[in-house]
């Protein structure tokens, strides 16, 4: 199980030299991944009533653009894999996404996995152009799209919401086709994790630590989950054993104890990843992040 860090988007601040020291502290410590969150437009909280919008960052929470941010640590730290966990693809123009993400896998050396999600904000729709209506098979319209513009020179496509003709993207990807991984927990979202996907960004409340409105809640355990996505991916003539699971977990007050119970767990239903959250618990700014990232490291 590759061991990994979640970018501390919200806590990390705007300093450069901030975010090229945390890159290279990763690298130096033998994580393997670096996930970042994606958010283009935060909701103001004084406009917005809570209860209209499921999710909880509003104007206030800091957000890097992660195709940019990772096209510039790649440079700075060249042995880091890097993941988006989630990016909001049906708010992105699809070609110029598939572009970008192209350039990050060569400039990466071909250790990008581009997680892809639909997200809950209709006002991030609305500031891109884009109709909130529609997002999830809009999104299975992109995967199609995407792999092609991937794997062929020239391509030629024609669905319900995008047209190519005779044309493609230059330079390509080091990986052909870069491997696609979708986040959600709802029953729809793991029917095209099972069919469609490469690997999956579940988020377990039980071991991710993290509760939001816009999260599906059950009492079912990881487990059962698990098996269900891979029965679905069965039925749809997949072997289970190629789709990757990538979790998450909070680092919390520092106690080692949970990391290692979590971790386990984790390993037990086959995960592929699991990637620790320095948010939430107090830190500010890239140093605090740093350690408490090599605490975490010397625990192993």
């Amino acid at each position: 199980m590759r061991i990994g860090a979640v970018f501390p988007q919200t806590e990390i601040g705007s300093d450069v030299g901030g975010l090229r020291a945390y890159a290279q502290a990763l690298q130096d410590m033998d994580f393997v991944d670096l996930l970042a969150f994606d958010h283009v437009l935060g909701a103001s909280a004084a406009h917005y009533d809570s209860a209209s919008l499921k999710g909880g960052y509003r104007e206030n929470d800091m957000f890097h653009e992660p195709m940019v941010l990772f096209g510039f640590l790649a440079g700075i730290a060249p042995k880091l894999s890097f993941a988006t966990s989630v990016l909001i693809l049906p708010q992105r123009q699809t070609v110029l996404a598939a572009k970008q993400a192209a350039e990050v896998d060569l400039l990466c050396g071909g250790r990008l996995r581009l997680g892809i999600g639909t997200g809950w904000n209709p006002v991030e729709y609305e500031g891109l152009g884009v109709p909130f209506t529609e997002r999830a098979a809009r999104q299975e319209e992109q995967i199609r799209l995407m792999r092609e513009l991937w794997t062929k020179p020239i391509v030629n496509f024609n669905g319900k919401y995008h047209r190519v003709t005779e044309a493609g993207i230059n330079p390509m990807p080091v990986q052909r086709p870069i491997p696609i991984w979708l986040g959600g927990m709802a029953d729809a979202v793991l029917r095209r994790v099972a069919t469609l996907a490469d690997g999956w960004f579940p988020v377990f409340p039980t071991l991710s630590g993290l509760k939001t409105r816009s999260m599906p809640q059950t009492d079912e355990t990881p487990q059962v989950i698990v098996d269900r996505m891979r029965g679905y991916a069965r039925a749809a003539g997949r072997d289970p054993s190629t789709i990757g699971i990538n979790g998450t977990f909070l680092y919390g007050d520092g106690t080692p104890e949970p990391w290692h119970h979590i971790l386990e767990t984790y390993r037990s239903i086959g995960a592929t990843h699991a990637s620790i959250n320095t948010m939430g618990s107090g830190l500010r700014g890239a140093d605090a992040h740093i350690a408490a990232l090599r605490r975490f490291k010397e625990s192993l």
